[in-house]
């Protein structure tokens, strides 16, 4: 098997492009990227590196016989190495974001966050290369060099014009693809916008005027593209800081910024502005005014995608003329123009046909690809992960970035231009595979987060962190309140929350944070008499109810969601979950309900499985077992899944026989006998729930795919599995889930970040336990 590169990539709830910036402290963007390793990104190996044969066949002498292949066949290297699902992501770090020339170490951050963004929504495998030259010359010949080495090359944050000369020369001097995406990643995402705006205003391309404003590298790669599909050089203004660029200028012109100047009267933007059908901007905030917008055509497009902040903003635009559709480079507003719905999709084209380039038609295809995918229906599940149904129309004319239909729509568009145009080394003979391979391929681990995110900030839930006194609470706390989720109260003594505030960095976080205990609460003698009430005929007497509601944070924490002086509770990050448990169970029933199961989620290599009973149930009969299977559908359904649930024991379908499994073989009948409705089956071995390879051997079974929830014999079973698969493995653990109770309490283990404090919040927030 080739080696492949693997990713690790870590999971943010934060927004996704500069727009979020304010809600963002200097703290925690450094946190972010110190924990829990430096940086954003490591490499793994893919093949077995276990024995001294392993060894032998990954490096000497094993690896002679690949060697000698790709030297008489140097196409075979795509099949040999990584070389066919690699790109390089280049800059000298001369246009960083919006921070100017930062250089190329300062660069490095954004390049490994480009690098996670490939992996994230194409699976496509990258490195960050930072070039310390501002010489065009020394640049070419350094990326040209290393050409054998990837499939593909993505130039960022270079300045303009060297931008255009760098791109130009490496395409003639390479035989692979090169993209410069500040250039030709916006260019696509507009285009794709602009079809369906001119779809909506009932206009051609060929005849609008089309002002652009932000004569740099986006802009003339957004003019360019408009040009070869169709709109006409004369009806095309360009303008930058000088003004319209006319034939016949001089002051600040280039050979790139001339071949778009026109023969026209015009001398200023807001000359330019008057009757035109579309304007185009990547400029500055404010450069665009009410009158501009006013003294245009009828039903206006205008893409405003300045970066922070747009050359005019929606409101502004829609108070002076409701007809105009607007699109900007913001995710808090509609229509984002987002390069991320771009290169990682071009490039998974790309990449799958071996191309040598991606031209012109490979970018129509996916503009034209994007533009389609916004007219259809919007799956729920990127409803639900935008708290708000999405309908193509003015609000709408672009895909959101976590549509997931993007990975297995977009690239087959760029491929099949990438065949019809030549540029492919190995075209795709079964499109239809392929497609379906795409589906498959992606982790929707990151998805389902963000699904998670956008419903609660939708919730809007009043969160109780019940230790205070604990670190990664208070940051996780942070992070709930500033990720815009609800409000967060932590339990805990003042002083003591300040202190820890301060050591962690957080120092501005204290008086946003609202810090709750039995000293300053109105409410104690009414959680009292609860509890006094629940726990009198149980040996409790009212000074020992007094120590538990004054002395123990987790009981008073309870007291709180149980009145109602919260919406959601996170605890468990201090106290074993057996202990946390028992305490919690003094205010809610839990140990002797039936219906409290704990369900958790094992994220590893693309792939989900949740787990149950993990945390109450000791050795549950059928009927329990029932139940717990019950509740992992209920939970795969919040989390966005179909549930396939599977039994699972030593035994399949009736062997080898044993006493051990036989209410693993009498649960899937209980499940029957109360009208499930969702799949289930068993009992059977693990290796037949997961692999549809060994469970093609059991025709009759009722699964239709690998099973997505395992319920085990017994909760030291289910514990046992997975720690086994965090500590062996390296899997991502969410949970346990507490479901079946009235009150949404999600209990964190004690070896949990404070990530994983925020998830077990985002899970109580949206009542994921039911």
């Amino acid at each position: 098997m080739a080696e492949t590169l693997r990713y690790t990539i870590p999971t943010t709830t934060g927004g996704d492009d500069m727009a979020g910036r304010s809600k963002i402290t200097d703290s925690e963007a450094l946190a972010y990227h110190l924990e829990p390793n430096p940086g954003k990104i490591e490499i793994t190996a893919s093949t077995a590196m276990a024995t001294q044969r392993d060894l032998s066949l990954a490096y000497s002498p094993g690896v002679a016989v690949p060697c000698e292949r790709i030297a008489e066949d140097p196409s075979l290297a795509y099949d040999y190495t990584t070389k066919g699902n690699l790109v390089a992501v280049i800059s000298n770090g001369t246009a960083v974001l919006g921070l100017g020339n930062l250089g190329a170490l300062a660069s490095k951050p954004v390049m490994e966050g480009k690098a996670v963004l490939f992996k994230r929504f194409a699976d496509v495998n990258s490195i960050d290369l930072e070039l310390d030259t501002e010489d065009v010359d020394a640049f070419v010949s350094a990326v040209k060099l290393m050409g054998p080495s990837f499939g593909g090359i993505n130039l960022e944050d270079i300045k303009a014009p060297e931008c255009f000369m760098i791109e130009s020369r490496l395409k003639e001097e390479m035989d692979i693809p090169v993209f410069h995406d500040d250039q030709h990643g916006t260019a696509v995402i507009c285009a794709a916008g602009l079809i369906n705006a001119l779809y909506l205003s009932g206009k051609k391309i060929e005849e609008c005027k089309i002002v652009l404003n932000g004569a740099g590298a986006a802009g003339i790669a957004c003019i360019e593209l408009l040009k070869s599909m169709g709109a006409r050089h004369e009806n095309c203004i360009t303008c930058d800081t000088k003004g319209v660029i006319y034939q016949g200028r001089t002051e600040g012109m280039n050979q790139w910024k001339s071949a778009h100047a026109v023969n026209t009267d015009l001398r200023t933007l807001e000359e330019a502005m008057v009757g035109a059908d579309v304007f185009l901007g990547v400029s500055a905030k404010g450069a665009v005014t009410q009158a501009m917008v006013e003294s245009m055509a009828e039903n206006p497009i205008l893409f405003a995608m300045a970066n922070p902040d747009p050359e005019i903003t929606p409101e502004d635009a829609h108070e002076i003329r409701p007809d105009a559709i607007v699109a900007t480079g913001r995710s808090d507003y509609p229509n984002q123009v987002n390069n991320v719905l771009g290169f990682p999709y071009l490039f998974r084209g790309a990449l799958d046909i071996h191309a040598r380039a991606i031209n012109d038609e490979m970018k129509i295809a996916c503009a034209e690809a994007l533009a389609a995918l916004a007219r259809e229906d919007v799956p729920d599940e990127v409803a639900m992960a935008y708290g708000r149904k999405l309908t193509f129309g003015r609000d709408y004319i672009i895909p959101t970035p976590f549509d997931p239909r993007l990975i297995h729509v977009i690239p087959p568009a760029v491929a099949r231009a990438g065949m019809d145009t030549g540029v492919a080394r190995r075209p795709i003979v079964d499109m239809e595979r392929y497609t379906h391979d795409l589906r498959a391929r992606m982790d929707p681990t990151a998805s389902i987060l963000q699904g998670l995110s956008a419903r609660s900030r939708q919730a809007q839930a009043r969160m109780i962190f019940a230790e205070g006194d604990d670190p990664r609470v208070l940051r996780a706390a942070v992070a709930y309140q500033r990720g815009g989720f609800g409000k967060a109260l932590v339990v805990g003594r003042p002083d003591d929350v300040k202190a820890k505030l301060e050591a962690a960095g957080l120092a501005d976080a204290v008086r946003e944070l609202e810090v709750v205990n039995a000293a300053n609460t109105r409410h104690l003698d009414s959680y009292k008499s609860f509890l006094y009430e629940r726990l009198q005929r149980q040996g409790y007497d009212a000074q020992d109810i007094h120590r538990l509601a004054t002395r123990d944070r987790h009981v008073f924490a309870a007291l709180m969601l149980a009145h109602d002086h919260g919406d959601g509770l996170v605890t468990g990050a201090t106290r074993k979950s057996a202990h946390a448990i028992r305490l919690l169970d003094h205010v809610f029933d839990i140990l002797k309900n039936p219906e409290a199961v704990g369900i958790t989620a094992v994220l590893h290599r693309g792939k989900i499985v949740l787990m149950g009973d993990t945390l109450v149930h000791e050795w549950p009969d059928e009927e329990d077992l029932a139940t717990i299977a019950e509740a992992g559908a209920r939970v795969a359904r919040a989390l966005g899944m179909e549930p396939r649930v599977a039994f699972v024991s030593f035994s399949t379908f009736g062997y080898p026989v044993s006493e051990r499994a036989e209410k693993m073989h009498h649960a899937p009948a209980v499940l029957e006998a109360r009208g499930a409705d969702f799949e289930y089956e068993g009992e059977m071995t693990v290796d037949v729930a997961l692999n549809m390879e060994v469970a093609a051997n059991y025709p009759f079974s009722r699964l239709t795919g690998p099973a997505n929830v395992l319920v085990v014999p017994a909760r030291h079973s289910a514990s046992i599995s997975v720690k086994l698969m965090q500590e062996m493995a390296g899997a991502t653990v969410i949970g346990p889930i507490l479901t079946g109770i009235d009150k949404p309490v999600q209990i964190a283990s004690t070896g949990s970040t404070a990530s994983d404090i925020l998830n077990m919040a985002l899970l109580a927030a949206c009542r994921v336990g039911g």
